[in-house]
């Protein structure tokens, strides 16, 4: 199975056992909301999973399109966002989908870039921006070399993320399939560092990127 299959059946069998409740990158919703006008034409998010993100977006876009590439996903999305006709779910591969050029005032992607290459996809998304649009980018990464910020910033993490999975969820474990299920995906996942991350930024004069206590970074950008 090559990796793009595989992609797309790990998140045909997350999207089943997805119920939209906290994560690591839900936490992150209020963040990235911010660097959000509070009224826009239309809005993009590319990887809109369970459309949990897409449907914060709707609160404030006259239009949102929402990709992903898992047919589950986008069939769930569409059952849970039955109170949001301005939001268009398709199924897409945003690598080679294209996108209109100026067409977005928001552009928004969560834990979907270490799929994709970072720097065209950026670059892709850059040009599809309207002038003063706004892009919102939050991944994981990956530190390769650890020096001692990594190290106390992660020492806090941990039991910071643990204390937050059993105030938000009940539980300090997810149900074992779900485990299971996130294992699975895990072997083909691949984070770029934060040296790599800021290079890819090149062609974005100005972005903001930020390295958060939960093990993700940020990219907010203003075309």
């Amino acid at each position: 199975m090559n990796t793009l299959a595989k992609v797309q059946a790990d998140f045909d069998r997350l999207a089943l056992l997805s119920d939209d409740g906290w994560s690591h990158n839900s936490h992150y919703h209020p963040f990235l909301l911010k660097h959000v006008p509070q009224h826009i034409e239309t809005a993009l998010e590319i990887g809109c999973g369970t459309g949990g993100f897409s449907r914060l977006l709707a609160q404030r876009a006259d239009h949102v399109l929402a990709l992903d590439l898992s047919p589950q996903m986008i069939r769930i999305a569409r059952e849970r966002s039955a109170d949001y006709p301005n939001i268009e779910y398709e199924r897409a591969n945003a690598e080679v989908r294209e996108l209109p050029e100026s067409a977005f005032d928001c552009i928004a992607t969560i834990a979907t870039m270490h799929h994709l290459p970072l720097e065209a996809m950026l670059l892709k998304m850059k040009r599809a921006l309207k002038p003063g649009g706004v892009l919102l980018v939050l991944d994981l990464y990956q530190v390769e070399q650890w020096g001692w910020q990594d190290v106390v910033r992660n020492a806090v993490a941990m039991p910071y993320s643990f204390w937050l999975k059993l105030f938000k969820t009940g539980r300090l474990r997810p149900p074992r399939e779900v485990r299971e299920a996130w294992e699975e995906h895990g072997k083909i996942d691949h984070y770029l560092s934060p040296e790599q991350i800021r290079s890819a930024c090149a062609e974005l004069p100005g972005a903001k990127i930020r390295f958060h206590l939960l093990w993700r970074y940020s990219i907010i950008w203003k075309k």
